[in-house]
Parts: structure tokens; C-alpha cells; sequence
């Protein structure tokens, strides 16, 4: 039987994981500067609070892993206040496309290399 303190528990880390997935979307981080949540101390608190997101047996959670990146840089004054600038998101938001992109065509080309290799240890061992 599920106690109070179970169904607490376990909706407070369900919240706190989505929040902390958000922090992947640099247009909601420029949302959050504009409305000021990034001079509020109490607000800075919690982002320093998250940071055990950053431990293995919680990050294996995360779908977006650059998540932990932001909330990393979101532990510094300045670059919470870069973040009020639309230009900055834009620019964050580019990067992170550019990254992927990167990394897809990285991770085909490993693919085809392993899918070359197999097929040729194929092709040797069908001749024997």
C-alpha cells in the first residue's frame, strides 16, 4: 500500500524532472529572465539544488541530458543575465541544433563503418 509520503515523493521528482528537462529549451530560459525568476536568491536556491539531477542514478532520467549543461551555466550570475537577451536564446538554440546535427551525421557514419566491417568478416568467412 502507497503511503502520503510515497505519492508526495514520487510527484515531487516526477516535477522536478520535467522542470529540469525545461532548462534544455533556451526560449524558456529567456522567458524565465525576462520575468525576473533569475534575480530572485530564493529561485537561484533551487536551480543550486538541482544540481543532483547531475548524479547518475537521477540523470539516467533524463531524455535531454543538455539539460544539465544549462543548469550547470544557470549556477553563474552572468550567464543568467545574458539569458534576458532574445539574441542569446537564439544563438543557444542554434548551437544546440548545429550539435545535433553534428552528432547524427557522426553516429551514421559510425553505423555505416560497423555495418562495412560487419559485412566484409561476412564476406572473409563465407570464402573459408
Amino acid at each position: 500500500m502507497e503511503t502520503a509520503d510515497d505519492t508526495g515523493s514520487r510527484v515531487r521528482f516526477q516535477l522536478e524532472l520535467e522542470f529540469v528537462q525545461c532548462l534544455a529549451n533556451p526560449n524558456y530560459l529567456n522567458f524565465l529572465a525576462q520575468r525576473g525568476y533569475f534575480k530572485d536568491k530564493a529561485f537561484v536556491n533551487y536551480l543550486k539544488y538541482l544540481l543532483y539531477w547531475k548524479e547518475p542514478e537521477y540523470a539516467k532520467y533524463l531524455k535531454y541530458p543538455q539539460c544539465l549543461h544549462m543548469l550547470e551555466l544557470l549556477q553563474y550570475e552572468h550567464f543568467r543575465k545574458e539569458l534576458v537577451n532574445a539574441q542569446c536564446a537564439k544563438f543557444i538554440d542554434e548551437q544546440q541544433i548545429l550539435h545535433w546535427q553534428h552528432y547524427s551525421r557522426k553516429r551514421m557514419r559510425l553505423q555505416q563503418a560497423l555495418a562495412e566491417q560487419q559485412q566484409q568478416q561476412q564476406n572473409s568467412a563465407s570464402l573459408k
